[in-house]
This record gives structure tokens, C-alpha cells and sequence, in this order.
């Protein structure tokens, strides 16, 4: 007799990621803990064909660096140098984005020296892979690269493990999901300029909206082979508002159901006494200085 049951291609749901971390974390003790990227960097390509502008590249990257749940940094810069006419966004650890970079720009700058000529973009991308695939990830340098050489315009996205991918349009980093959104339904090919770097902020605030490892600003670099144009800041969607202390709502403002005025009489009884002055002597009254005098002793007698 055949068995009845679901076939396994007609399964809802596959729990068996979550019978992998259960008897991984029984054998080590604590269950593995998730790393996040925490920012948004993405890039496309543009110009050509009928949109009248040349082709290039625009990329762009959120400026907030985390610390876990702390914010340790508000406007710092993600979109890193490599050559004149190549920049490299990086998520992931910042110190390992930071460093690669630097370390692939001078190299890439003796490779030009050597060769005598431009170096290509895809040399730049084969420099960084052929780094991380060495330390297997732990270079926690998640990177964007674009630029453009004698072969046109050319965009890369590199992972941590040495993987490389070669896109029209790419997104990286833990708010990646949100921008890749707005590029699948926005993106076409040979955009202008103008509304290429639209649909890059607009991807970025996606990221910076739906994302809290990535924030703040928006920072857009726009590479062709006239040069490269960074436009540091290009939106500030999160300005910190300023805390009013006198805050005036205009009349109308709340609205009342009903209106009741009534008179109010009001009675005041002001009664004075008199400081303690010297030992009063029956009922003959003396003036007494309200407040110390030299000595420091409250009410002193003006006849002393």
C-alpha cells in the first residue's frame, strides 16, 4: 500500500534550518549569533542611447555608521577612493572597508605606474576579490565598485567572501531589500543623469526609511569619463528638529463642544506682619529693615 501525506514540494513551511540551529546550538552551547551590514550603498548605469547625456555611473551610500545599537557616527563617508575615474562604496565593518580600500588605491596606483597607462575597473574588482577570497570573510567589507575606463562604464558588486557580480544596477547592505525595490520598479536603461541620481537618493532613502543600521544622509557620486562628481550630502531626509520652548497654537486650533462664562467675584484680605525686631516692650510698635543687616542678622531695629 502506496503512503499517503503531502508531497515534499507541496510543503508550506521547512523547518529545517530551524532543527540545524537547535542541534548546532545544543552541541556549542549558544546559538550562532547574525551579523549585520548595517548600511545602504547601491549603483547604476546610465546615459546612452536616446537620453542625450554620457555614459556613466552614479552611486550612492546612507553616512551612518553603528556600533550595534549605538549610532557612532551621523555623516561619515562610504563612497571611497580608489582611482580618478573609479570609487568603491563599502558596507560591513568600517574599519575593513576603510583599510581595503586604501590598500587596493595604492596598489592600483603602482599597477598605473608600472603599466604606464589607465588602469581598468576590472582590475580593481579582481585586486579586491582576489584579497577577501584570502581571509575567507573575515574582511568584513561588503563593496559596490563603479568607474569608467576605455571600455565604457563598468559596475561591480564584491562580497566579503570573494564573490563578484557584474550588474546594470546593484544594492548592498542590510537595507539592500528596500532599494532594490524601488530599482526593480524604476530602473530602465539609458536614463539621464538628472534622473539617475533621483532614482539613487530615492533608493538610498528607501534603505535609510526601512532600515535601522542605515540614516542620516545621502551622499551621490556621479562618474564619467570627463571625471567624477561627488555630491557630498546630496539629501538630508533626517534633520533634527529644534525643540521649541514657547509653543502658540492659533485660536481654533482645538475645537470645544460647548461654551459656558461665568462671573467670578473675587475677594482679597491682605494682612501684614511685622518682622521680629528687639524684644517689643507693650504695644508701641517700631519700625523693623525687612532683609539682613551688616552683620548679617535679620531684622535689625533702625533705632539701633
Amino acid at each position: 500500500m502506496a503512503a499517503t501525506g503531502v508531497a515534499p514540494n507541496n510543503i508550506g513551511f521547512d523547518f529545517s534550518n530551524y532543527a540545524r540551529n537547535e542541534f548546532l546550538g545544543a552541541r556549542l552551547g549558544a546559538q550562532a549569533k547574525t551579523t549585520s551590514t548595517g548600511t545602504t550603498i547601491v549603483g547604476l548605469k546610465y546615459g546612452g542611447g536616446d537620453s542625450g547625456d554620457e555614459e556613466g555611473i552614479c552611486l550612492g551610500a546612507d553616512t551612518r555608521a553603528t556600533g550595534g545599537p549605538i549610532v557612532a557616527d551621523k555623516n561619515c563617508e562610504k563612497i571611497h577612493y580608489l582611482t580618478p575615474h573609479i570609487r568603491c562604496c563599502g558596507a560591513g565593518t568600517a574599519a575593513d572597508t576603510e583599510y581595503v580600500t586604501n590598500l587596493i588605491s595604492s596598489n592600483l596606483e603602482l599597477h598605473s605606474l608600472s603599466q604606464g597607462r589607465q588602469v581598468r575597473v576590472v582590475t580593481a574588482m579582481t585586486m579586491l576579490k582576489q584579497y577577501l577570497y584570502r581571509y575567507q570573510g573575515h574582511v568584513g567589507a561588503y563593496l559596490v565598485v563603479g568607474g569608467v575606463d576605455s571600455t565604457g562604464p563598468q559596475l561591480f558588486t564584491v562580497h566579503a567572501h570573494g564573490s563578484t557580480d557584474k550588474l546594470p544596477y546593484v544594492t548592498m547592505g542590510s537595507g539592500s531589500l528596500a532599494a532594490m525595490a524601488v530599482f526593480e520598479s524604476a530602473y530602465k536603461e539609458h536614463l539621464t543623469k538628472a534622473e539617475a541620481i533621483a532614482l539613487v537618493a530615492r533608493a538610498i532613502r528607501a534603505g535609510v526609511f526601512n532600515d535601522l543600521g542605515s540614516g542620516s544622509n545621502v551622499d551621490v557620486s556621479v562618474i564619467t569619463k570627463a571625471g567624477t562628481e561627488t555630491l557630498r550630502n546630496y539629501e538630508t531626509p533626517n534633520e533634527r528638529g529644534i525643540k521649541s520652548r514657547d509653543y502658540k497654537f492659533r485660536r481654533g486650533t482645538t475645537a470645544w463642544l460647548k461654551e459656558n462664562v461665568r462671573d467670578l467675584v473675587v475677594s482679597e484680605e491682605v494682612k501684614v506682619t511685622m518682622g521680629a525686631g528687639k524684644a517689643q516692650q507693650g504695644t508701641t510698635d517700631r519700625p523693623v529693615a525687612v532683609g539682613a543687616g551688616p552683620g548679617g542678622e535679620e531684622g535689625m531695629d533702625l533705632d539701633a
